[in-house]
Formats: structure tokens, C-alpha cells, sequence
């Protein structure tokens, strides 16, 4: 008579076809991460046979100091448009951001009060957009390109269309162009951002309730989730990240302009749909975007360094949102719910 089998004893093909089926069912799930991964790795080899100084260790560091304001904001526009919202307000907010910085400055202002209160403004308009979306009812397209329209006014208005330097004394500027280690602030402050918005976003109930609100705001809500306040964050987030954005190119350019941003919205949003979040909701990645930012960073370089007009680079980035969403609505829909 046989002895029974213990119930902890699992046979070795079960535990083979278990990780298995696990592993194609991550697979899945990040499907467009490594599909947009492949694209910048392509690139990269690519603009490294064909354009001079491309992998050359300045080129690589400017490179990063360039994507950094978009990867910035590009995190957050992840979680707004999980939510399925939208927030066209940011490239506006740059401009805005950056100029009251410079102007602050200029007028003798200290700069760390002038920092923070940009800062703070950045979280205003966030809150504002947050308000009128998640507790009014409001489209989110509507509102925010509403206070795109404010914000970029209010710029011009406070500026005359002029830029304002920013003195080289001010500490800020370290922002834009300082060095840790040889490589730039920007990146480093950018790097930390997409860091603590992917452990937010997939380790925490937080980022559930961001994608359970883009997924089935009603069936979140019952749960007894604040879905409107889980909304206003997300706003809240994005336009503090834009702020931060506008102090960095702020700060690298030692300038403030009523013209910086301008369709740095686009940008943005083409980073974070390339990366595999959905434009309906309910779906997203941290990671994803950040390649996303990075392809585009990558693009825009190589073709610089290839002496291509920069008429041209908006045309591939028009061109790379259109694909992305066909591909993002029609063929990769049917890949799970949350891409990690």
C-alpha cells in the first residue's frame, strides 16, 4: 500500500508550468513596456552608427539634462490619464512657473521664498484643475485647456512677452546646471520623481485607486474610496510637477519666458501614451513612460546631431502619438488591465 502524499509535496511539472504561466502572464502585462523598450533600443544603436558624438559622454549627460523636465511631468500625466483624465494645463505652467521665478528674483526677492511660492502655485492650479474635474463633474479636457489659456495669458501679462534673466548668484541655478558627481541635477531630481511615482503607483492603495478610478470610478467609490479626492490629487501632483519643470528649464537657461512650453503638453502626453497607459483609463506604467520620455529625448537628439531641421522633430512626434494611440487602442487593448 502506497503512502499518501504529503499536501505540501507539488510535483516538480506543476511547479514548472505554474512559473510558466506566471512568466507569460507577465509577460502580457508588459507588453508595451519591452515593445517601447525594443524601440529605444533600436535608436540607440541606430543614432550611435550614424551620428557623431551621439554615445559620447557629454552628448549622454546633456541629453538627460534636456529630457529631465518632461520625464518630471510625464510621471504625473501617468497617473492623471489612468484616472482617464487629461491635463493640457502644464506647458503653460512652465512658462508661468519659470518667468515668476525670474521675476522674483530679479526684483530682490530671496530666492528660496521665490522657489517655494512658484512651487506652491504650481499646487493652485493643480488644485483648481482637481476641483472642477473630480468634484464638479467637469471634462478634464475642457478645464485644463481653460487654464491652459489662463496661465499662459497670466505669463505673458506678468512678463510683456519679454524674457527675465536670472541672475548667476541665485542658487537656483544650480537646478538647471549644477553637477553631483558629474551628473547633472536635472536628472538626478528627475530620476528620483519617476523612482517614487513607480513605487506609488503599483506598491501602494494609492496607485490601485488611481487605476481602479480609470478602470470603475463607480465600483471604487462603493467600496468607500474618496474617488473625487483621489482625483484632485492626481491634479494636485501634475501641476506641482510642472512647476518644478518650469524651474528647471528656468534654472538651465538662467532665463524666464513667456514662450517656454510651448506644446511641451504634447510632449508629455505622447511620452506617457508611448509608454502603454491608456487613454480611456485604466491602465498604466511608470516605466513605460520613462522610456517613452527617453525615446523621445533620443529622437530629438540623434536628428539634431544628424543636422535634420528642427522643423522636422515636431513632425516625428506628431507622427509617434498618432501610432502609439492606434496601437495603444487597437491592438494592445486586449493585454491586461495595469501594465507594472
Amino acid at each position: 500500500m502506497s503512502a499518501a502524499k504529503s499536501p505540501d509535496c507539488v510535483p516538480v511539472e506543476a511547479t514548472t508550468a505554474s512559473r510558466a504561466e506566471h512568466m507569460r502572464a507577465w509577460a502580457l502585462s508588459n507588453i508595451l513596456t519591452m515593445a517601447v523598450g525594443v524601440v529605444l533600443l533600436v535608436l540607440v544603436v541606430f543614432f550611435s552608427f550614424t551620428a557623431d558624438r551621439f554615445m559620447s559622454l557629454p552628448n549622454v549627460l546633456n541629453m538627460l539634462r534636456q529630457i529631465a523636465p518632461t520625464l518630471i511631468v510625464a510621471v504625473t500625466m501617468t497617473f492623471v490619464i489612468t484616472t482617464s483624465g487629461i491635463d493640457l494645463s502644464v506647458g503653460s505652467m512652465v512658462a508661468l512657473s519659470g518667468s515668476l521665478l525670474a521675476i522674483m528674483i530679479h526684483a530682490g526677492w530671496n530666492p528660496t521664498v521665490a522657489l517655494l511660492l512658484v512651487l506652491l502655485l504650481g499646487v493652485v492650479v493643480g488644485a483648481v484643475n482637481g476641483w472642477f474635474s473630480s468634484y464638479q463633474g467637469l471634462p478634464p479636457f475642457i478645464v485644463t485647456l481653460a487654464t491652459l489659456s489662463v496661465v499662459r495669458g497670466s505669463a505673458l501679462l506678468f512678463t510683456g512677452g519679454y524674457s527675465t534673466p536670472i541672475s548667476s548668484d541665485a542658487w537656483v541655478t544650480v537646478l538647471g546646471q549644477g553637477r553631483v558627481a558629474g551628473v547633472p541635477v536635472p536628472a538626478i531630481i528627475a530620476v528620483l520623481v519617476a523612482i517614487a511615482g513607480g513605487l506609488v503607483f503599483t506598491q501602494t492603495p494609492y496607485g490601485r485607486y488611481v487605476v481602479g478610478l480609470g478602470s470603475n470610478a463607480e465600483s471604487l467609490r462603493r467600496t468607500g474610496v474618496n474617488t473625487r479626492f483621489v482625483g484632485l490629487m492626481v491634479y494636485i501632483m501634475s501641476g506641482l510637477a510642472a512647476s518644478t519643470a518650469g524651474v528647471l528649464v528656468a534654472a538651465r537657461l538662467a532665463s524666464g519666458s513667456s514662450n517656454a512650453g510651448v506644446g511641451f503638453e504634447l510632449e508629455v502626453i505622447t511620452a506617457v501614451v508611448l509608454g502603454g497607459t491608456s487613454l480611456l483609463g485604466g491602465r498604466g506604467s511608470v516605466v513605460g513612460t520613462a522610456i517613452g520620455a527617453l525615446v523621445l529625448g533620443v529622437i530629438a537628439n540623434g536628428l539634431v546631431l544628424l543636422h535634420v531641421s528642427p522643423f522636422y522633430i515636431q513632425i516625428v512626434q506628431g507622427a509617434i502619438l498618432l501610432i502609439a494611440i492606434f496601437l495603444n487602442t487597437r491592438l494592445f487593448s486586449r493585454f491586461g488591465t495595469v501594465v507594472r
